[in-house]
């Protein structure tokens, strides 16, 4: 059994840009304002966080690699990512933890693109629609899915 305390949270392309970047869609808050939330929700359950942002998927794919063994769970907001990478998808399923895919908006309430995701297939859960929330929510699910499988 996982030894670790530690979430993986990752975030894709343009997430940096949260606050700034179609806030009637994404909300006013920004990814410093959503980390700040996770790691005071996690430290709150005996959690810590690792929050990572990148715009490149190259890098993002590596982060998960790296992750292999090392993680209670990841939370991933691939953003763009999540309806066009392969290289995502497989990395992904390489992981023997829970796997939980965030998003700010409703994408099923979105262009029809968004409808399909390629993480969906290898993920334990997905949450959408909660702004900032959905990262909160998919740690919940990581700390019970753990709590659940340690009894």
């Amino acid at each position: 059994m996982l030894d670790s305390s530690i979430i993986l949270v990752l975030n894709g392309p343009n997430l940096n840009m949260l606050g700034v970047r179609e806030p009637d869609i994404y909300g006013r808050e920004t990814l410093a304002d959503i980390e700040i939330a996770c790691r005071e929700h996690a430290s709150g359950r005996g959690y810590d966080i690792d929050f990572r942002q990148s715009n490149s998927e190259g890098e993002l794919v590596g982060w998960i690699q790296e992750g292999r063994g090392k993680f209670a769970g990841v939370a991933i907001n691939a953003a763009a990512y999540t309806h066009t990478s392969v290289a995502l998808l497989d990395a992904l399923s390489l992981l023997d933890v829970p796997v939980i895919e965030v998003h700010l908006s409703n994408v099923f309430a979105r262009e029809s693109f968004r409808h399909h995701s390629y993480i969906s297939s290898v993920a334990t859960g997905v949450i959408c629609g909660f702004g900032s929330t959905s990262y909160l929510l998919a740690l919940n699910a990581i700390i019970a899915i753990r709590e659940k499988n340690e009894n």
